[in-house]
């Protein structure tokens, strides 16, 4: 084979099969040691963060069977509850979650449902009118709307709290279709005083759109089949998720009620409710269908949003966390990996920075003591990621779990597709820039899953954020082109997901803002042609 190299890449090839593979840590000099340093110290917190998912695996692993199936004991005279249902904006998907609302069984008397509409646009005159024919009709259905939007979707739920004397609330944002049954299968664990929270798992109804609901879906299996359940069966802290679950009104008022200093409220309020002692209970057999955006923009703009509160509620509670004297040592580890999890975003940009001048460095070092650093890193990153997401699907999905597996690359790709905007999000948080609560478009799938042809169209606005993709996309592929001159064939997997990941997101991202302006530039002129005529 060395015939056919040339005479550098045969020197090169000739170095790293030598017998002396510790030879070349005594030829490095300060400045490799002051890119060495910081590069392996940040993937080394990488590697923690990757080796919690293997804890959580032995935590669901340990205590799966834990979920309680029925409810211990049930209410003599059922409550009143009031369902809740915040809008913004969200003209799509108003009929759909109405016509699911109003299937909900409960006694008449003892329910109320708030439509909490902020909309500025069609959706507040239109879901008006139809709250008032339901209404009319004899449903206990009830329209509030805002015009200032303060505090956006916790400020919407506060006022909704203020014009019901429900006892419990029942939360389903704008994309989700609660179950006929769903009061009758969770209100009786309220049975119980301690308990402040239900939540149940999310499903999606458009899981098969396209590759990135799919991949989507996937992500979020691992959150509510292993996470919930692992943190909820060990006596750990977890977090409603905003929607698809139900809260005790004593509890949100005992917590210091909805706040919307954070972009997460749910996360917000729930660990300030288990601080105050009260036990969250969840449900992962009882689904709610929802809806995954189904355009890289909207995937974006939930992620960032989700990565930004989480981090501003670690900046806020962790202090809290760690000061009180009524948890477990434990319990406020665990809340730190919950809260922090995102940090990871920004440390792989810089890791990413430097991932070329430590390759150079590293190419005199000897494959031997390059294996015994990046064998570790690699198990706690990689593997804990393949194993974490496949157990997932194995366990919701026992008689078609082996997809996922085809799904694992694309997956990565996608978690690298995040890192610009995710560590954008974070950075944001940690420097106390606020910013407004953008809602995740949304299109109301059909029955096939695909969005409606009759959908309204959103405007996406993200700057600057595709082309700093596409760069990366770029220094990614300058990397393959060296490893590839030096030989180094074993990286080249994990650094075409890095290239892919960018440009998919890039692309993807550009490709559909341009469709969305076309739209929008021929209905322009549908409505000028219109008004001509």
């Amino acid at each position: 084979m060395l015939a056919f190299l040339a005479p550098s890449q045969i020197d090169r090839w000739s170095r790293l099969l030598s017998d002396d593979s510790f030879a070349g840590i005594h030829q490095l000099g300060w400045f490799d040691w002051l890119l060495l340093v910081p590069y392996f110290t940040l993937l080394g917190i990488l590697a923690i963060y990757g080796a919690h998912r293997f804890l959580v695996v032995y935590g669901y692993l340990r205590s799966r069977k834990r979920v309680p199936t029925t409810p211990p004991q049930h209410f003599e005279q059922l409550p009143r509850v009031t369902i809740q249902l915040p809008l913004f904006n969200e003209r799509n998907v108003v009929d759909q979650l109405v016509e699911a609302v109003l299937k909900i069984r409960y006694p008449h008397e003892l329910l109320e449902i708030q439509i909490l509409d902020d909309s500025t646009d069609e959706t507040h005159p239109y879901t008006e009118a139809l709250v008032a024919r339901m209404k009319a009709q004899g449903h206990p259905i009830e329209y509030v709307h805002r015009t200032n939007r303060e505090g956006y979707k916790a400020g919407a739920l506060l006022e909704g709290m203020a014009k019901t004397k429900g006892e419990f609330f029942a939360v389903f944002d704008a994309d989700f279709i609660p179950p006929a049954d769903f009061l009758e299968k969770t209100i009786h664990f309220f049975a119980d005083p301690k308990i402040g929270v239900v939540q149940t798992r999310w499903t999606y109804m458009n899981r098969n759109h396209n590759l990135l609901t799919e991949v989507q879906a996937l992500m979020l299996d691992g959150h509510f089949a292993l996470e919930h359940v692992s943190r909820f069966g060990q006596g750990l802290f977890f977090n409603f998720n905003g929607t698809a679950g139900i809260l005790r009104r004593k509890m949100i008022d005992d917590a210091g009620g909805w706040q919307h200093d954070t972009l997460t409220e749910d996360s917000d309020l729930s660990y300030r409710a288990q601080l105050k002692g009260w036990q969250f209970i969840y449900l992962p057999w009882i689904e709610c269908p929802s809806e995954l955006p189904v355009d890289t923009y909207g995937f974006q703009v939930q992620q960032q949003r989700w990565a930004k509160g989480l981090t501003q509620c670690a900046i806020k509670l962790l202090p809290m966390i760690f000061r009180s004297k009524e948890i477990s040592f434990r319990e406020k580890v665990e809340a730190w990996f919950h809260m922090t999890p995102n940090v990871s975003y920004p440390l792989m940009v810089i890791v990413s920075a430097l991932m070329l001048p430590v390759m150079i460095v590293r190419f005199y070092v000897g494959w031997v003591a390059m294996a015994l650093v990046d064998g570790p890193l690699i198990i706690c990153s990689f593997w804990s990621v393949v194993t974490f997401y496949l157990l997932a699907e194995h366990e919701l999905y026992p008689n078609n779990w082996k997809r996922a597996i085809l799904m694992l690359p694309f997956l990565l790709a996608m978690g690298v597709a995040l890192t610009i905007s995710n560590s954008k999000a974070v950075l944001e948080a940690l420097l106390g820039q606020q910013s407004g609560f953008v809602r995740t478009p949304k299109y109301a799938p059909k029955a096939s899953g695909s969005p409606s042809s009759m959908s309204v169209g959103y405007r996406r606005r993200s700057g600057w954020l595709p082309f700093a993709e596409l760069f990366m996309g770029f220094f990614f592929l300058a990397i393959v082109y060296y490893c590839i001159d030096v030989m180094n064939f074993f990286a080249l997997p994990f650094l075409l997901i890095f290239v892919c990941g960018y440009f998919w997101a890039g692309c993807s991202t550009l490709w559909q803002e341009h469709q969305a302006k076309l739209r929008f530039q021929r209905e322009a002129r549908h409505v000028e042609v219109e008004a001509v005529s």
